[in-house]
């Protein structure tokens, strides 16, 4: 289901299109309609399949029909800092051509921020993305207008129950309004969950999305570079592995258009996929694609979902996607019908810890690829959730990624 199905405000679609949202994820298409219908949500989902736009885009579209100036008119709680400013950015880019003001506070920063956020509270912001105790701080001192507040959403709230944070979330919540459309959202939904969600969720739509996985025949193989290193291994890795048809999925536009030029530079034979073609001009590259006339495809994710095509035999991953859904979609491009394939994602080291999250919701260590000596220095593979630093660099090359490795990257079956 695309975006533009959901019939989102026109400023609102912009804000989207920019942000490089296509297609939505399954937590996406069941939470959306719901929420527009104002109705309370209590939504099973993990991180990392989409559920951040599933609350922002109907909540933003329902404000942009009808808020309160002289009022804060939704809150986003959550369990960390880190998960506030990532929502505050988010909110940003997707609001960006609308009139919808936004703030995230947080605890652990200077004075000053203290003052802005005071200062955006009592004009009225739209939205507040915050964590339990700077926002009691800021309750406890009069000045944040709620009497107008319309929407509550609680982010990972099981996280919030394991962090201590209950009483502060009856606290807040005794602020707010009675009448109000409120969200809860949780990665599991043990007794202690169920029982929050009596108290403050009147009727709720219940939710429950399972990510799914990919196929097991599916060879995965990640490959932890510097960004400046990814256009040359990707013809490394064109040069080096055996395939029928390829195809490179890309995050932005812009990088679709940048590596099929560097593609060709290098005499291969590629083509692009985006958005911004003309339906005649996504329909004859794709049939080329099919009839083997151009064996290399890049594309963004357009072509990760609704896309039937059994003759994709490698695919890859020039940027990590946003999320394990779109994961699991780009990669299941290959090994379909019978098929065996083969699945190569390159992870820069700004992308680390974004793959690793996707590991976790896979329950699966995907294993990392030899980066052959030529290339330099790589990055360690030590994503935050690791206790201890694994792999990468040189030395580590054989398990997990990066470094002067001396075995081959990847061995083909033969049929």
């Amino acid at each position: 289901m695309r975006f533009t199905e959901f019939n989102f405000h026109p400023s609102l679609l912009e804000g989207i299109e920019a942000s490089n949202y296509e297609t939505a994820t399954p937590v996406q298409e069941q939470v959306i309609p719901p929420i527009l219908d104002g109705k309370d949500i209590i939504a099973s989902a993990q991180t990392g399949t989409g559920k951040t736009a599933a609350f922002l885009l109907p909540l933003m579209n329902r404000l942009m029909e009808s808020r309160n100036d002289n009022s804060v008119s939704a809150m986003v709680l959550v369990p960390t800092r880190e998960l506030a400013i990532q929502i505050g950015k988010t909110l940003e880019g997707l609001s960006y051509f609308t009139d919808i003001s936004s703030i995230a506070v947080y605890g652990g920063n200077d004075g000053d921020n203290f003052v802005n956020e005071k200062k955006a509270m009592r004009n009225g912001v739209d939205i507040i993305v915050c964590t339990p105790g700077r926002m009691i701080a800021h309750l406890n001192m009069g000045y944040v207008p709620l009497q107008g507040l319309q929407f509550l959403v609680l982010d990972e709230a099981d996280r919030m129950l394991d962090m201590g944070f209950v009483d502060d979330i009856n606290k807040i919540i005794s602020f707010l309004p009675a009448t109000r459309q409120s969200l809860l959202f949780s990665a599991t939904m043990p007794h202690k969950i169920r029982q929050l969600a009596r108290n403050i969720l009147k009727d709720p739509v219940e939710i429950n999305i399972a990510i799914s996985k990919p196929p097991e025949k599916i060879v995965q193989r990640a490959f932890i570079v510097y960004e400046t290193q990814k256009p040359e291994l990707i013809k490394y890795l064109l040069r080096n592995t055996p395939f029928k048809r390829v195809v490179i999925f890309c995050s932005r536009k812009q990088n679709v258009r940048d590596l099929t030029r560097e593609l060709k530079k290098a005499q291969f034979n590629a083509g692009e996929m985006h958005s911004n073609l003309e339906q005649l001009q996504r329909e004859e590259i794709l049939a080329q694609f099919v009839q083997g006339q151009v064996p290399i495809l890049v594309a963004t994710d357009i072509l990760s979902r609704g896309i039937d095509i059994d003759t994709i035999d490698l695919v890859i991953n020039y940027d990590v996607p946003n999320d394990g859904e779109d994961y699991v979609h780009r990669i299941g491009r290959t090994a379909r019908a019978e098929a065996d394939g083969v699945a190569f994602t390159l992870v820069s080291e700004k992308e680390i810890n974004r793959f690793a999250g996707i590991e976790t919701l896979l329950e699966k260590e995907v294993e990392k690829g030899v980066v052959p000596e030529e290339f330099g220095e790589t990055p360690v593979y030590a994503p935050r959730r690791h206790s201890r630093n694994r792999g990468g660099g040189r030395g580590y090359g054989n398990r997990y990624g990066g470094g002067n490795g001396k075995k081959k990257f990847y061995k083909h079956k033969k049929k």
